[in-house]
């Protein structure tokens, strides 16, 4: 029988290892949480790709790509009122993730494009995507599919 310090500190070396969260993940200062998309009907040729990243490190990065096997193409874009009309645009130059700051990429706003899809994006899948910073480099994730029309993770649009 195991004695009660052993149990605690295996359960505290446990705790330890474990990750935030199943949907976390972890390069260098920056932390990736909870990466999703939406259903595609059978027809889309694109699909919007969201996720938060926080920069817990002193300096800003920098997201400046993505590559997913599940399009032929994949950008990172903005969408903001001009006027009276919602614009799309890409960001050549990448998404800033300033230093000690979270940027949220959601719908209505920042986003990854996933654009010539190769196959209907399907509920309860998972798209691995490549995300690539200017500092800490690259970081394989895998995008959980939720229903269409959701507003994120286990939300729907109302």
């Amino acid at each position: 029988m195991i004695g009660r310090r052993t149990a605690l500190c295996t359960l505290l070396a446990l705790s330890w290892a474990a990750p935030v969260s199943a949907h976390d993940y972890k390069l260098g200062s920056l932390e990736i949480a909870t990466p999703w998309t939406r259903a595609t009907p059978a027809t889309a040729k694109s699909g919007g790709g969201f996720v938060t990243i926080t920069n817990k490190g002193t300096t800003a990065d920098r997201l400046i790509a993505a590559r997913s096997p599940a399009s032929l193409k994949v950008e990172i874009h903005e969408m903001k009122m001009d006027g009276q009309v919602m614009r799309m645009r890409e960001l050549e130059k990448g998404l800033e993730i300033p230093a000690g700051a979270t940027v949220t990429l959601k719908p209505g706003g920042y986003h990854i494009m996933f654009m010539e899809l190769k196959a209907p994006l399907a509920k309860d899948a998972k798209v691995p995507v490549t995300l690539v910073f200017e500092k800490a480099g690259s970081i394989d994730v895998d995008f959980k599919v939720e229903a269409m029309g959701a507003a994120g993770t286990g939300h729907q649009m109302r």
